[in-house]
């Protein structure tokens, strides 16, 4: 593996200056640490309060979905597609987040509340498919759906004791928003000490600015910012009896579509 840092023009680079680059590059940030052995899939929120209902511009959805990243999720949208596509092919297991359903009243909000001024907009309009993940990435029936109050996949959820009984080494995220809970859960990965790769093209965010700073920032310090077809060209190559022993079981059709967690 080499040392040095990865010098290939990225979109973050239009957003730093000359002397950030050379402060990253002379502390030897930005080193590629490689994908693991043993990877799982994680697609983080992409549902229709993030989603919105069609590929619309952000400023359009934002109208109707107040956390909407308008069509900067639907671009997203297909490239993760495939990568749960070949997941799926190579029994890689794939884990989705999703938000939980709030109180009626909001007082499940906690500091949600306090950081935008529309939180107290009537939600019942969306309240019954806004966590709803698209039907677009809709889970297979051996999927695993964790719902969660915060921004961390691993705050107060699960996670962690899924990824120890997979015995995962490795994360791979997809979903949204990159400032926001893609990155929460790349610092608690990285934290959890999970080696975690980030697919540039399957992360948006309704900011473009935020988008590609965050991906730059998680890139030198806590997770590899790796292009989509690299990402599948790895999967591809993954043992399809890997997680044989550890994978939730296929259910029937007659069962539950997803295992809900």
């Amino acid at each position: 593996m080499s040392s040095r840092p990865e010098r290939t023009p990225r979109g973050w680079e239009a957003f730093l200056t000359d002397r950030d680059k050379e402060i990253f590059v002379k502390a030897g940030y930005g080193q590629r640490q490689g994908f693991g052995e043993r990877p799982v899939l994680l697609v983080v929120d992409v549902n229709r309060n993030f989603c919105g209902d069609s590929s619309l511009p952000v400023l359009e959805s934002l109208e109707t979905w107040r956390a909407s990243c308008g069509e900067e999720a639907w671009r997203a949208i297909p490239h993760i597609r495939r990568l749960v596509d070949v997941s799926h092919a190579r029994h890689v297991p794939v884990i989705y987040t999703t938000m939980v359903d709030l109180r009626d009243d909001g007082w499940d909000r906690g500091r949600f509340a306090d950081k935008n001024r529309r939180g107290g907009e009537d939600r019942s309009v969306h309240a019954a498919d806004a966590n709803t993940i698209v039907p677009e990435l809709a889970p297979a029936p051996e999927d695993i759906v964790i719902h969660k109050h915060k921004p961390s996949a691993f705050h107060a959820t699960m996670l962690a004791s899924y990824l120890t009984d997979l015995q995962a080494d490795s994360i791979i995220v997809a979903g949204t928003t990159t400032s926001g809970c893609v990155r929460a859960t790349v610092v608690d990965a990285f934290s959890y000490n999970y080696r975690t790769t980030v697919v540039e093209e399957a992360t948006f965010d309704r900011g473009e600015t935020s988008h590609w700073i965050n991906l730059f920032d998680m890139h030198q310090k806590y997770a590899d910012v790796v292009p989509v077809d690299e990402v599948l060209e790895f999967l591809a190559c993954v043992p399809t009896t890997l997680f044989e022993d550890r994978m939730p079981r296929r259910q029937r059709s007659s069962e539950r579509p997803v295992v809900a967690l």
